[in-house]
């Protein structure tokens, strides 16, 4: 129990700290790549595979780490932050995502500037083999390995999978014993399905769903303020009132806007958690920073853009935001206030599809992870064996509610699981920075000189423990 407390007092202000001056760092070091570099950012998103077998593109990669960032934390995270920890949370998450736009870059650059070539000539990759090529610290990456299986296949999905059904809980249809274990057993098999057909197919779906679907919710939030116009300004006053309340910040600093901000707004963008980069690795570019300013336009969508509109959507609404009204409720009363009916379902709607994307997004992550551990891809017999498990953990965390009622505790396992890899990825990326700064000095070298960068590990001083780039 004592080890479980201190684990949870990690992600309050320990945490907060770390991606703190770790963004910061990052962000002065990178020379504010957010801002400079936004625009080469969306430009490399549409180039092309340099190989014509590539089963994953730039963009593809962008899809399966949005797919996984984009989740039930956009709608429910973001609700839970406003409802406990007041309005000014949403501009602490803000920035978390502008400094963890740096994080992200960074982390996915080293992804792939370590990463691996296949036998089939495909790259794989992630923080895990950065962790024991550059550090030589096998030890550490499964300790890092190991953290991410049980973050993203236990308590990530999970969280998701009861999220999505407490969506339907103001529903007339809703009953408490039956509907969580239909809709749990649907979202279940439905997501196997998907797994049996492995990377390609989750890539294929995600590319699919998520541009669609983020689209749509944004143009939701637009219309939402539209309506009401009159409640803007009164909300961003609200907003920016609440974060400089710094009597109720550090009055009650655990459950405030600042921490709830922070702990939420990265449950959202997992930037620098080390989740991202193993899909940046797979992406097939010519030079590493290319898959690091992608997935830096990764965390910006995620959170400068859905979670905001999650928020405005709900703010300019006129609710009043309520511990009591925590989760789903608080999105469900504010767009029912403002679309009548139809808003409740809509928000069903983008549950299910948030909540079916990340599943598949968080898959693609453990499965790289057992092939880091056992050195060589898992056989198919193995991998379906694994994902069967995940599909029941996925129907279990729907039906919890009729284990359990203390959801709280499902929150703060994988608050410490995502802290745990938080607590290792960002040192890691402090001590392995350079090559990252070295790698944007090159490839910014190039684009002055009128090239499309190609990138050769020797020209930033990696020479060894690197089999794709040499």
């Amino acid at each position: 129990m004592r080890m479980y407390q201190f684990l949870l007092y990690l992600t309050g202000w320990p945490l907060a700290l770390l991606l703190f001056c770790g963004g910061v760092y990052f962000t002065v070091r990178l020379k504010f790549p957010q801002f400079r570099l936004f625009g080469e950012s969306i430009r490399v998103v549409s180039e092309k595979p340099v190989s014509a077998d590539a089963t994953i593109s730039s963009f593809g990669a962008l899809m399966i780490s949005t797919a996984s960032r984009v989740g039930t934390g956009n709608i429910i995270g973001v609700s839970n932050a406003i409802c406990i920890g007041g309005p000014g949370a949403v501009f602490w998450m803000w920035v978390t995502a502008i400094l963890g736009g740096a994080s992200a870059f960074v982390e996915s650059t080293l992804a792939q500037v370590y990463k691996k070539r296949d036998p089939n000539g495909q790259s794989y990759g992630g923080p895990a083999y950065y962790i024991e090529e550059a550090l030589h610290s096998r030890a550490l990456a499964i300790v890092f390995s190991l953290a991410l299986i049980a973050c993203y296949g236990v308590g990530y999905n999970m969280l998701a999978s009861y999220n999505l059904q407490s969506a339907f809980s103001g529903f007339a249809f809703y009953k408490p014993n039956q509907t969580p274990v239909i809709i749990g057993g649907a979202i279940a098999l439905l997501t196997l399905y998907c797994l049996i057909g492995g990377g390609k197919r989750i890539a294929q779906v995600t590319e699919i769903l998520v541009p669609g679907m983020g689209v749509l919710y944004v143009l939701l939030a637009l219309m939402a303020l539209m309506i009401n116009i009159r409640n803007v300004p009164a909300m961003f006053g609200l907003i920016f009132a609440d974060a400089f309340n710094f009597r109720a910040i550090f009055g009650g600093f655990m459950g405030s806007c600042l921490m709830l901000g922070f702990k939420r707004g990265l449950y959202s963008n997992e930037a620098g958690i080390g989740s991202a980069p193993n899909a940046a690795a797979a992406a097939d570019v010519s030079h590493p920073v290319k898959q690091g300013l992608v997935q830096m336009l990764s965390v910006f969508i995620d959170t400068l853009l859905l979670c905001t509109a999650t928020a405005f959507m709900a703010l300019c609404s006129g609710v009043t935001p309520a511990p009591e009204l925590a989760g789903a409720p608080f999105i469900q009363e504010s767009l029912l206030k403002t679309f009548g009916g139809a808003g409740p379902i809509f928000i069903a709607v983008a549950m299910l599809l948030f909540a079916f994307t990340t599943l598949l997004g968080n898959f693609y992550y453990i499965e790289n992870c057992f092939a880091y551990m056992l050195r060589r891809v898992p056989s198919r017999t193995f991998m379906n064996a694994v994902r069967v498990i995940g599909a029941v953990l996925i129907f279990i965390g729907a039906i919890i509610q009729l284990i359990t009622s203390k959801m709280g505790t499902a929150w703060d396992i994988a608050d410490i699981f995502q802290c745990i890899l938080a607590l290792i990825n960002i040192p890691v990326c402090v001590i392995l920075g350079g090559v990252a700064f070295r790698a944007l000095d090159d490839y910014l070298a190039q684009k002055k000189a009128g090239k499309n960068p190609v990138f050769h590990a020797k020209d930033v001083g990696v020479t060894e423990h690197t089999d794709y780039w040499q």
